[in-house]
C-alpha cells in the first residue's frame, strides 16, 4: 500500500472551502488520526483512491452497497432512466411501483412517502407522530442516531460520539426539553418515562438493532416490550430503518425480530446508491400527511425519477433473490469467526456484536449492550488497528461507534483475505 499524497493535498485544499474538508463529520477521520483518502472509483469489493490504492470496501456508502459498487441491475435502470430527463417535479408512474413495492416488503407499512434522505425521513415521522397524537414529547435512547435534526442531537450516536459532541450547539432547550432519552435495552427505563409523563408521549424512535453506537442488539424481549408499552399508552412506536431495511432481511429488521411498528422510516439501500428515504406506516397515521391531511411535508426533488429507477431496481432484486440473505450470512459469520480466532490467538479483549451482514468490533472485555458499555471500548487501540488494516488495503469505518457493512461481492477468497488482515494489523496495533 503506497502513500496518499494526492489525498493528503485534496483534504488539505478541502479545508479552505469545505468545513472541516469533508461534507460529513466522520469522513474527516478525526476519531482514528491521519486524513482520508479521497477515492475516483469502486466497483464490487472494491474502491480505488486519487493515490491508486485499492480498499476492500467495507462501508459500502455507509450500507447501501449490499450488492456490491456498480451492481449492474442498479447501473442499468439508472442508464436507462437518464435520457427522459432527471428530474420533473411532476408525479411519475415509477413512484407508484415503488411505493407499492415497498408496501409488499415492509410489515409496518401501508403507506409510504419518498423523501431524499434518512435525516428528513425520521424528521418528517416524528412530526407526524406528533400531529396524529396531538402530543409534544418522544423518546429516544441513548447513542441512537436519526440523523442531524434538532430533535435526535440529545445524547445522540454516530459522528455526534466521534466528535465529543452529542448535544449540538443550536439545538434548542424547548426541543431539548421535548426529547427523553433512555439507554438503549433498558424496558424499565422506558416505563420510569412514560408514566413520569404520561399522556405527553408522541412516539417512541429506535433504532431496532442499533448502528451508531457500533452495532448493538436488543435484548430478548426489549422491541416487544416497546410495542405492548405503546399499545398501552397509545404512544406511536417508530423503527428507524435507515440502515437495517432491505438489509437484515427483505422486510428489514422487524421482518427478522417479528415485531411490527407503527411507523417505519427507510433510506440507503432503498436507494440503490442514490440519495433516497422514506417513512411509512398504518394507513390511518400517513393520512395524516398533506395533501391527505393536515401535517405538511413536500420535497422538490422527492420522487426524483433517477432515485426511483435505482431504487426500484435494487428492491426488486432482493425481494426476487431473498439467496441474498444466506449469501450474506455466511461470508459474514466465516470473517466474524476469523476475527475471533484471530483475537483469542493474540489474548485481545474483544466483543464482537453481528446480525446479518452487519457488524462491530469492540476492544473492551464485557458485553456491549447500551451507548454505556460500547463507551469502555479502548479506542486508542481501535484507531492503531484501523489505520493498520487500510495500510493492508482494507478500509473499515473511521469511528469505533460505526457498524461495518458486508456486501455479496465479498468472495470466500477475500474474506479469507479479510481475515489475515485482521490478524496482521491486530498484532501491529497491540506493539
Amino acid at each position: 500500500m503506497t502513500q496518499a499524497p494526492i489525498s493528503n493535498e485534496l483534504f488539505h485544499r478541502a479545508q479552505n472551502s469545505i468545513p472541516g474538508g469533508v461534507n460529513s463529520p466522520v469522513r474527516a477521520f478525526k476519531a482514528v488520526g491521519g486524513n482520508p483518502r479521497f477515492m475516483v472509483s469502486a466497483n464490487g469489493a472494491y474502491m480505488l483512491d486519487e493515490d491508486g490504492n485499492r480498499y476492500i470496501d467495507f462501508i459500502n456508502s455507509w450500507g447501501p452497497m449490499i450488492l456490491g459498487h456498480a451492481a449492474e441491475v442498479v447501473q442499468e435502470a439508472v442508464q436507462k432512466a437518464i435520457p427522459n430527463s432527471l428530474s420533473f417535479g411532476a408525479p411519475t408512474r415509477k413512484e407508484i411501483e415503488i411505493a407499492e413495492l415497498i408496501v409488499s416488503m415492509v410489515p409496518s407499512i401501508e403507506k409510504v412517502r419518498m423523501v431524499n434522505s434518512g435525516t428528513e425521513a425520521t424528521m418528517s415521522a416524528i412530526r407526524v407522530a406528533r400531529g396524529y397524537t396531538g402530543r409534544d414529547k418522544i423518546i429516544k435512547f441513548e447513542g441512537c442516531y436519526h440523523g442531524h435534526g434538532d430533535s435526535f442531537l440529545i445524547s445522540a450516536g454516530s459522528g455526534a460520539i466521534t466528535l465529543g459532541v452529542p448535544d449540538s450547539p443550536g439545538v434548542t432547550k424547548g426541543t431539548a426539553n421535548d426529547t427523553l432519552t433512555a439507554p438503549y435495552n433498558n424496558l424499565d427505563a422506558v416505563k420510569m418515562l412514560a408514566e413520569a409523563n404520561k399522556g405527553q408521549i408522541a412516539a417512541i424512535i429506535l433504532e431496532p438493532v442499533a448502528g451508531n453506537m457500533g452495532l448493538v442488539t436488543p435484548a430478548e424481549g426489549f422491541l416487544q416490550g416497546l410495542r405492548d408499552l405503546c399499545d398501552q399508552e397509545g404512544i406511536i412506536l417508530i423503527f428507524d430503518e435507515v440502515m437495517t431495511g432491505f438489509r437484515l432481511a427483505a422486510g428489514g429488521a422487524q421482518e427478522l425480530y417479528g415485531v411490527t411498528p407503527d411507523m417505519s422510516t427507510l433510506g440507503k439501500i432503498i436507494g440503490g446508491g442514490m440519495p433516497v428515504g422514506a417513512y411509512g406506516g398504518k394507513k390511518e397515521i400517513m393520512d395524516y400527511v398533506a395533501p391527505a391531511g393536515p401535517v405538511y411535508q413536500a420535497g422538490t426533488l422527492s420522487g426524483n425519477p433517477i432515485a426511483m429507477a435505482a431504487g426500484m431496481a435494487m428492491l426488486t432484486y432482493l425481494k426476487e433473490h431473498p439467496e441474498v440473505y444466506t449469501q450474506l450470512n455466511q461470508i459474514t459469520e466465516k470473517m466474524v469467526s476469523g476475527m475471533q480466532q484471530n483475537m483469542q490467538q493474540l489474548g485481545v479483549n474483544y466483543t464482537i456484536n453481528r446480525v446479518g451482514s452487519m457488524f462491530s468490533i469492540f476492544f473492551t472485555e464485557q458485553p456491549v449492550s447500551d451507548f454505556e458499555s460500547a463507551k469502555t471500548s479502548d479506542t486508542a487501540l481501535f484507531g492503531r488497528y484501523f489505520n493498520a488494516m487500510l495500510q493492508k488495503g482494507v478500509y473499515l469505518a473511521p469511528s469505533q461507534y460505526e457498524a461495518l457493512f458486508v456486501s455479496t461481492a465479498i468472495t470466500e477468497s477475500i474474506a479469507d483475505e479479510y481475515i489475515k488482515a485482521n490478524l496482521e494489523a491486530l498484532k501491529e496495533a497491540l506493539q
